[in-house]
């Protein structure tokens, strides 16, 4: 039975699976994204986000824990050189898991478990899905019905004040008055008839 096991053991020995989850961490630091399967990336993500957040803090003690679990020089420098530069405002889910599908052979479920801040692409993506905003229709027409019942009052009020123009109708009007003055040249030529020449001879 399976009482009280939560780790996934994953068909090796104790020392054996440890092992292979270093080797898989140190990897995933230096390479950024690996590809496996969806039962060891699940414990891979257990195994290396501790780190990692273990990171944000670059002590002689902290870099000394990292290494008792990975036991690679360049993945520890790595990770705490740039690494942890980028993940210092995220507060956790350092790790993506996107699944490719099967493995040829014995249908394993595949995928690539990558680190979230080094995917150019779905960053992108998500700073353009940010800069497009929709305004909300909702409680427009309540909004319509407050504005129209409020118009009344408001003439009311401000019947014998000045109206104070703004830019947008000083350039109508200007627009205005220019159109009515080219109106009247075009009628002025129109209504000028120029004058035919006589001959000297239907004269006599």
């Amino acid at each position: 039975m399976r009482h009280a096991r939560k780790i996934n053991h994953l068909g090796r020995t104790h020392s054996h699976r440890e092992a292979m989850l270093s080797n898989m961490a140190s990897s995933l630091i230096l390479h950024k994204r690996i590809a496996t399967t969806v039962a060891k990336a699940k414990a891979l993500r257990t195994y290396v986000e501790p780190l990692i957040t273990r990171s944000k803090e670059d002590t002689t003690h902290s870099r000394r824990t990292v290494f008792s679990y990975l036991q690679d020089k360049k993945a520890v420098s790595e990770l705490f050189r740039e690494v942890s530069t980028k993940i210092m405002e995220r507060p956790g889910g350092y790790t993506r898991i996107l699944r490719t599908g099967y493995r040829q052979g014995d249908a394993a479920d595949m995928c690539i478990i990558e680190l979230v801040d080094y995917n150019e692409n779905m960053l992108a993506t998500k700073d353009a899905k940010k800069a497009t905003t929709r305004r909300s229709r909702r409680g427009k027409g309540k909004s319509g019905m407050v504005a129209s019942a409020a118009a009344p009052a408001s003439e009311k009020i401000g019947a014998n004040a000045p109206k104070s123009t703004t830019k947008a109708e000083i350039v109508e009007e200007a627009t205005i008055v220019e159109e009515t003055n080219i109106v009247e040249e075009v009628k002025t030529e129109e209504t000028e008839v120029p004058e035919t020449p006589v001959d000297e001879e239907t004269k006599e």
